[in-house]
């Protein structure tokens, strides 16, 4: 029977990677399936991973049906077994349902992959509605620490290395972007943190500068 999987976990703990390597294995077992994303971070209609794999994608819209696709696509002569959805969490509750219906009428399988939450803590649409509707949910066990090397479980937002918590909840930047490209000022970028951190709202950059602020020697007159 066919299956509506959700496949969830931080950023950074390899949601892509497996994304591409589920379709790998199910293409060299002789299945025929199709690619989806929305918002990579490389940009439109491609998957990447932080290991530098690279594999083009039908980027997906505001207006796209995954019904109406995969039944084109079927009546077109090819063969669709089964979906690879990445960065689900962008997609619209609506279309969640539709991945639903293409598992339960269409009897193709549905492998989504996404975050569960923003950088506020709260749960986006589409992941919510995949939790509601999948008929199993795996949480990745690759796991990403925070600074402090606790586990993280949340994704921070941060402006020139500092948390914030206003804001679009959906803004594209990388994983502690302006740390990896060496700039300073206003960068957008993201961050794994453990809880505590997390609610503290402190992030490598200003643990960093509190760590330098304590090593300073007072010196007196």
């Amino acid at each position: 029977m066919a299956e509506l999987v959700f496949f969830t976990g931080t950023m950074d703990s390899g949601k892509s990677t497996l994304a591409l390597q589920m379709d790998y294995n199910h293409r060299a077992g002789g299945r025929r399936g199709v690619l989806f994303t929305k918002h990579d971070r490389a940009g439109e209609a491609v998957i990447t991973s932080r290991l530098g794999l690279r594999v083009g994608a039908t980027e997906v819209t505001g207006g796209l049906s995954f019904w109406d696709e995969v039944v084109r696509l079927r009546t077109s002569g090819h063969e669709v077994d089964y979906l690879v959805c990445d960065e689900a969490q962008f997609y619209e509750p609506a279309q969640v349902d539709e991945l639903a219906r293409v598992v339960d009428e269409l009897e193709a399988d549905v492998y989504a992959f996404g975050i569960l939450t923003d950088f506020r803590t709260e749960l986006f649409p589409g992941s919510r509605r995949l939790v509601e509707l999948a008929d199993r949910i795996e949480v990745l066990q690759v796991e990403t620490l925070c600074w402090c090397g606790r586990r993280a479980t949340h994704n921070a937002r941060t402006v020139g290395g500092r948390m914030v918590l206003e804001g679009d909840q959906v803004v594209i930047a990388d994983v502690n972007a302006a740390q990896d490209e060496g700039k300073v000022g206003e960068e957008v970028g993201y961050e794994t943190l453990c809880r505590r951190h997390h609610r503290e709202g402190r992030t490598a950059a200003t643990a960093n500068v509190l760590r330098e602020e304590e090593q300073l020697l007072p010196f007196g007159d």
